[in-house]
């Protein structure tokens, strides 16, 4: 007997009425400042996904043990960022209003404030957790103020000062940095040094954690429409986003910023989608 050909990330295709997690991908790049390619990301990582094993010796657990569904992407239109945002804020509050975590593939890094907004009007009190190389403290970017190198300021302007944490971030204009040093983010350059002391802060609290795969270093990670040497390495970051899924209360999550079409070898979509599998089983308490 013939069955449709639904392509779900590997070992993630539980019914959406049984699933804890609810993954979905935000194919969009309308923002991007440099090289665009992110909108491919949600499907290549699905078809490249299965290279991998369900099952992670890192932590002795397996895909196939938990209730995960892939509820594929959203169809993004072209032209109206608005729309964009307001289109995965939709979906995000779907997946809440059904007591489900919701996991986002992106995409460029803006699609996180869709998801933000949802998780925000679901838990008032909320912090977040931000990986990346670069600030995305802007105001605006060439007098656009939705833009993914503003995207965590704009995050900004529902929570205020005190409840954002940035790891990695070794890239931005001289006024971001001045101005996180405020007080307004808590920011720890170049690496994860204080991440452990951080998560132990934030026990208890509600935690939307956006990872932007550009934190890696560009040898190990080319993929990206923005590189930045300078970065983690894949164990580090494995043990980080472990660290943070397993410990913290994540209300939301996403994974953003893999541009697949400049890493032919297809490395660059491996790393992310490990990266993502292991998320995916740390969330699994």
């Amino acid at each position: 007997m013939l069955n449709n050909n639904i392509e779900t990330f590997i070992g993630c295709d539980a019914e959406y009425k049984d699933a804890k997690i609810v993954l979905f991908g935000a194919p969009f790049d309308g923002t991007t400042s440099y090289r665009p390619g992110t909108r491919f990301a949600p499907h290549t990582i699905r078809a490249e996904s299965f290279g991998l094993e369900t099952y992670s010796p890192y932590q002795d657990k397996d895909l196939t043990d938990y209730l995960i569904m892939d509820s594929g992407d959203i169809e993004l239109c072209f032209g109206n960022t608005e729309r964009v945002l307001s289109d995965i804020e939709d979906r995000t509050n779907d997946i809440l209003s059904d007591k489900k975590l919701p996991f986002m593939i992106g995409g460029e890094h803006l699609v996180t404030l869709g998801a933000f907004r949802a998780c925000k009007k679901a838990y008032d009190d909320i912090y977040i957790i931000h990986f990346d190389a670069h600030t995305d403290l802007r105001e605006e970017y060439l007098g656009e103020t939705l833009s993914h190198a503003s995207v965590i300021r704009r995050c900004y302007d529902y929570v205020g000062d005190g409840h954002i944490f940035q790891f990695g971030i070794r890239s931005g204009d001289r006024p971001e940095f001045y101005w996180s040093k405020e007080g307004h983010t808590y920011m720890n350059k170049y690496n994860f040094d204080t991440l452990e002391e951080i998560v132990e802060k934030l026990k208890g609290k509600n935690v939307y954690f956006t990872l932007d795969l550009d934190v890696l270093d560009p040898s190990v990670f080319p993929g990206t429409g923005t590189p930045e040497a300078g970065g983690v390495s894949f164990e580090e970051l494995r043990k980080a986003v472990t660290l943070v899924c397993s410990s913290c209360n994540i209300v939301g999550c996403d994974v953003n910023e893999l541009s697949p079409v400049y890493d032919q070898s297809g490395v660059s979509t491996a790393i992310a989608g490990k990266i993502i599998r292991e998320m995916l089983l740390a969330l699994n308490k």
